[in-house]
């Protein structure tokens, strides 16, 4: 069926628009921040529309911009965001205020983007203070576009936390008009936002990790071994998290580090340089770029460096995520089914609790009717009604009562809201756009182990929970996984990502076994 246009939300005339709703003004002197994820705030992400989302940033990463097809790249993110797919909400965003979709502009993305704000997405809040400071669709106004960053941080917005981490990272108010002195929230931001895998972060935690500051910025001492250390670490992760500027600090350090006396490397390696110089240039050419498994083709000393053929290939492959290779479903009950309820072969269905009683979709998914005050009998009728797609305010067909039970509409009909998922049984399957991530053979048999556990196994391992868990968005991202080495801990959950979730509970999966590398 043929998709509406998504241009703006259906809201109450009455009420206020969330991007004109009143906010508590910028205070960059807050004295606590407790740290929130993105993930646990935005919707549950549709997998076909996930997949549609995918190809569109696929289309959109060629090297000559003039070569990107942008009425397809805007067909896909449209059909993605009207899924409420919140990452494509705010991409459509982009692609009407950069007029690839003419005559769409501004207007209409400050509509898409109030939209998503109505849906609680932490970036969303972030996005509209970037337009209310640069005066996009809405009368430039920097104190309002602050308050909408100090909302977007709290929510959880790891761009929101860097942006305001980085005014608060000075000396002392009025040095520099717009910046503040507040270190200890400053390093906070830069913390909560480095764990959600927003690797730019890193950077600023350079300068805030090498030398103990006040509050205010004085100094409180030299910086020691252990400092410098910590400088490295932190860009080191930042490298994984897509970080160019980590990349090139990293370089600088290894090759021709400014002050010898000041190093917050151990000691001068151009080997090391040379590898941390193209990841940079990499990430330069494609700052989505991702290197979860850096590890494997460059630790942190003392760890000696595997060896290298030398070629920008290779190593891109060695630290890139990779992704188990798919296989195709056979046909389901859906896939053989017609119009609206109709699902291709790949995805299967998962009822989720977001209802409506309305007489029209309130937007684009597949619903499914149900009764919760009528007969049990009428509900086993309803439930043999397979979802349908409906498209953004399209009546729903309204199911009749069946012989023996009542006549007419069934009344008091409730629709569901059914997500699309991976027809894959379950299993382990992180996903990236084209050419962010390599794919592998599946191991078999498979091979798992508790997070409070040792790694068992020298190899790429990725952190995965059952459909369904309430972290499951924050956990099941290929841009998680980590190269292990046999005896290595993993990674834990509540020091490292910052989550509510014990090492035990969380489950490891091998993706590849380590071959040694021939020179």
């Amino acid at each position: 069926m043929t998709l509406t246009f998504l241009v703006a939300c259906d809201m109450d005339k009455t009420k206020v628009p969330p991007h004109m709703q009143p906010l508590p003004p910028f205070n960059p002197h807050i004295a606590s921040f407790e740290c929130q994820t993105e993930a646990s705030k935005v919707p549950p992400i549709d997998a076909q529309a996930e997949d549609w989302f995918l190809e569109a940033r696929a289309l959109e990463d060629l090297t000559f911009y003039i070569d990107v097809d942008y009425k397809k790249v805007v067909q896909l993110t449209r059909q993605a965001a009207e899924r409420h797919h919140w990452k494509a909400m705010l991409n459509l965003a982009s692609l009407y205020v950069e007029r690839h979709d003419p005559p769409r502009g501004e207007t209409e993305a400050v509509a898409l983007v109030s939209e998503a704000m109505e849906l609680g997405v932490p970036a969303a809040y972030d996005r509209m203070g970037t337009y209310y400071l640069n005066a996009t669709g809405v009368n430039g106004d920097p104190d309002r576009a602050y308050a909408f960053f100090q909302k977007a941080a709290a929510m959880g917005s790891p761009h929101a936390m860097a942006f305001l981490g980085e005014k608060m990272d000075a000396g002392a108010d009025n040095l520099k008009p717009g910046y503040w002195g507040n270190i200890p929230i400053a390093i906070k931001m830069f913390e909560c936002a480095l764990a959600q895998g927003y690797g730019p972060a890193a950077e600023e935690l350079e300068f805030m990790y090498d030398v103990p500051r006040a509050p205010d910025g004085s100094e409180l001492g030299r910086a020691t071994p252990q400092t410098r250390d910590r400088v490295m670490r932190a860009l080191h992760e930042g490298v994984k998290g897509g970080c160019e500027n980590c990349a090139i600090s990293l370089w600088i350090e290894f090759d021709h580090p400014m002050h010898t006396e000041r190093m917050f490397v151990p000691f001068i390696d151009k080997a090391r340089a040379q590898r941390y110089y193209m990841l940079g240039n990499a990430l330069e050419s494609n700052p989505d770029r991702r290197f979860p498994n850096l590890d494997k083709i460059l630790p942190l000393p003392p760890a000696p460096l595997p060896p290298w053929d030398g070629t920008r290939e290779s190593l891109l492959a060695a630290a890139m995520a990779v992704v188990p290779a798919t296989e195709t479903p056979a046909p389901t009950e859906a896939s053989l089914r017609k119009g609206r309820y109709f699902l291709d072969s790949a995805y299967a269905f998962r009822p989720v609790a977001e209802t409506t009683d309305a007489p029209q979709a309130p937007f684009a998914s597949y619903w499914q009717p149900t009764a919760p005050k009528e007969s049990a009998e009428v509900r086993a009728f309803l439930a043999t009604i397979p979802p349908g797609l409906y498209s953004r305010g399209e009546a729903f067909e309204q199911p009749r009562y069946p012989s023996g039970t009542g006549r007419g509409a069934i009344a008091g009909i409730v629709w569901q809201r059914v997500l699309t998922i991976h027809n894959n049984g379950g299993m382990v399957a992180p996903r990236t756009a084209l050419r962010l991530s390599r794919q592998v053979p599946r191991l078999s048999p498979p091979v798992e182990c508790s997070g409070n556990k040792v790694c068992p196994i020298t190899g790429t391992w990725q952190p995965w929970l059952a459909p369904g868990h309430p972290l499951e968005q924050e956990v099941n991202q290929a841009w998680r996984q980590r190269w292990l080495t046999a005896g290595q801990s993993f990674p834990d959950p509540k020091r490292d990502w910052m989550l509510p979730l014990d090492s035990a509970e969380l489950k490891w999966h091998l993706l590849e076994v380590d071959k040694p590398t021939e020179k």
